[in-house]
């Protein structure tokens, strides 16, 4: 389960590196995106589609150029991450409460 998480987040961290270089280099192609960030084409290609598809990112003839909504999220991205630490340490703290006394974390099975 938690690898899955890790493998998620991994994906997330690469579709944010493409949004950042999209708009500090618009618009931009995908072999010079992959050029830029020294990640295989076929990464990027994939990345470009989710974003466009969530609405981060449209297709131009020149290449991709990023939307105000890409830019709202790398504007609050800092903020969102802090909030998603918090909660990570706070599942990691109920697991080590729940360790040190012996009892099941809330939700665990034998």
């Amino acid at each position: 389960m938690i690898q899955k998480l890790m493998n998620e987040v991994e994906l997330v961290a690469r579709h944010l590196e493409v949004i950042r270089a999209v708009l500090d280099n618009q618009p931009i192609g995908i072999l010079k995106l992959s050029e830029i960030l020294g990640i295989p084409s076929h990464r990027v290609r994939y990345s470009l589609k989710v974003l466009e598809h969530s609405g981060y990112i449209k297709a131009s003839p020149a290449g991709a150029v990023a939307t105000e909504k890409a830019a709202e999220l790398i504007g609050s991205l800092n903020e969102d991450l802090d909030s998603l630490i918090k909660l990570i340490e706070s599942v990691k703290t109920r697991q080590d409460e729940a360790g040190r006394s012996g009892k099941k974390v809330q939700g665990e099975q034998d």
